[in-house]
């Protein structure tokens, strides 16, 4: 699990690998292992929004359920609620994401 922010999620969407942290996930990808996200970004329901999409629709990314930060001071910000850690752990394990993703 990786605490996961815009320029991360650019990163993974768009397949560059220039950290520790996106060649591990890289090479857990390529054996076939489950990558579990918690998002935290101020352009997650914008600019961010394309590659959140992308990694959705991509195998074996599973997101802990996230919801808007701050409607008022920051509505384009998303923020992932921890308490979904864990189940969303067990069910990246069995291969599926927890339900509903957007809180």
């Amino acid at each position: 699990m990786h605490l996961v922010h815009g320029n991360t999620i650019a990163k993974l969407a768009n397949g560059i690998t220039d950290t520790p942290v996106l060649m591990a996930t890289k090479s857990h990808l390529r054996n076939g292992n489950p990558v579990v996200l918690a998002i935290s970004t101020n352009d997650g329901l914008s600019g961010s929004a394309e590659n959140i999409g992308k990694l959705l629709n991509r195998n074996n990314y599973f997101f802990v359920p996230f919801k808007q930060d701050n409607p008022i001071t920051k509505p384009r910000s998303i923020v992932a609620d921890f308490k979904y850690l864990i189940p969303t752990i067990e069910k990246a394990l069995d291969g599926e994401q927890i339900e509903p993703i957007l809180l």
